[in-house]
């Protein structure tokens, strides 16, 4: 499998085919395993993954295959109310993406009580025009809720892919027959730019704590991509002095410690040694900062 690059696509349009073929968009608030889904279908880390709720910034595109069918799942960031620049700005590409698919997927967490959360995202679901099917998820956990046992309802775990045959074949259901929209080796539209600075962010949120996770944002700066070897140039920025001292510093000294969690996933994506120059800087308000957002999440 590889990334999805344009040249590509237009070089080997003979070997897209006929299939069952459409978007579908998963929303959920924080914390549903949208992302840990994801992953788990299509075989490969697309989405990063980490305990500490909204960790999902920019919609994920991710395209899973199979004989009769191709669906391009739109993974879309955590929603919750927020009146602030950068949550509401996260909020509107999730909501977007509600309009460009054919079926919604509605992540609940089963595992977990009932929030103000899910009314407002309901509100969200309510106004769209295409199908909605409820996911229950961690169907592997104990639940705490009452699930309905409705024809448009399903249960899965990502951990078994519990749940996952029959999610996917309700799925198809409502995709229309047609030419596929890209080869059945791709499996993601990111581009390496995203991928690297997405890997580096989920070493921040799993060894950082309280808002920390938050208050960074990577930029990759330079990449050189050679045979045996890529070189990469990245930069974490904080907001304040006193948490890029955290990161430096922290736990014998915490970046060193990123960058080796970074590297070794890296490797393992791009399938290839990888030197990592990795730094901190400081961007003080960064998320009141309009056109900075818009270039971090576009």
């Amino acid at each position: 499998m590889k990334e999805l690059k344009l040249e590509d696509i237009l070089a080997n349009t003979s070997d897209l085919k006929e299939k069952q073929t459409g978007y579908v968009s998963i929303i959920g608030r924080p914390n549903t395993w949208k992302s840990t889904f994801v992953n788990a279908l299509i075989g490969e880390k697309i989405s990063i993954t980490t305990n500490v709720p909204q960790t999902t910034r920019r919609k994920v595109l991710a395209i899973y295959n199979d004989d009769d069918s191709q669906i391009i799942f739109f993974d879309t960031p955590w929603i919750h109310k927020s009146n602030k620049l950068f949550n509401e700005s996260i909020n509107s590409q999730a909501i977007s993406s509600l309009n460009d698919a054919e079926l919604i997927l509605y992540f609940i967490d089963s595992s977990r009580e009932w929030w103000e959360e899910e009314r407002y995202i309901g509100e969200i679901v309510s106004q769209v025009k295409a199908p909605v099917l409820k996911v229950y998820t961690k169907s592997d956990l104990s639940s705490k809720i009452s699930i309905p046992e409705w024809d448009n309802v399903f249960q899965i775990s990502s951990v078994s892919k519990n749940g996952f045959d029959t999610l996917l074949s309700k799925i198809k259901t409502y995709l229309p027959f047609g030419p596929t929209f890209f080869p059945e080796d791709v499996y993601t539209k990111q581009d390496i730019y995203f991928r690297i600075s997405e890997i580096i962010r989920e070493k921040v949120f799993e060894n950082t704590k309280e808002e920390i996770p938050h208050s960074t944002y990577i930029w990759v700066d330079e990449i050189e991509d050679k045979e045996e070897i890529l070189k990469i140039v990245a930069y974490i920025y904080a907001e304040s002095d006193s948490q890029k001292y955290v990161l430096i510093w922290k736990a014998w000294s915490l970046i060193t410690k990123m960058w080796t969690q970074a590297r070794k996933d890296l490797e393992k994506v791009f399938w290839k040694k990888v030197f990592l120059a990795l730094r901190v800087k400081v961007k003080k308000n960064w998320r009141k900062d309009e056109r900075l957002i818009k270039n971090i999440l576009q």
